[in-house]
């Protein structure tokens, strides 16, 4: 090998104890657990409907609503962690602000809330 190649090697060894590691795991799953497929359980879930050949077909809107809402809340927290570090850095302005960006999103919620865009029916 050549000496450039030399610096890659403990990320091809990093790769590799990975992939065992995965094949590992998911050996050590089918192995202990119980398969007992049945229609219910292999059947498709991600979407929120089941699947369907006419793709102009109308479908039920609330699920994307859910997931914009999902979304938007998991960016709340991905700002709350970086805040949380920074705090005794930033002062009270930045408290203060944060607070106010809260309040705005849970004013939101509480309308989402109100309209019933989180009721599932």
């Amino acid at each position: 090998m050549q000496p450039v190649l030399y610096e890659y090697l403990p990320i091809l060894v990093f790769l590799v104890i990975a992939g065992g590691i995965a094949l590992a795991m998911v050996g050590g799953s089918l192995l202990a657990a119980r398969q007992k497929p049945y229609a219910e359980k292999l059947s498709a879930y991600e979407c929120g409907f089941e699947a369907f050949d006419d793709a102009r077909r109308r479908f039920d809107v609330r699920y994307y609503l859910v997931a914009i809402l999902f979304i938007i809340f998991d960016l709340e927290v991905a700002f709350l962690f970086p805040w949380a570090v920074a705090l005794k850095g930033i002062g009270a302005f930045g408290f203060w602000s944060m607070m106010a960006f809260l309040g705005v999103l849970t004013v939101g919620f509480i309308y989402e809330w109100c309209k019933g865009a989180l009721e599932w029916e």
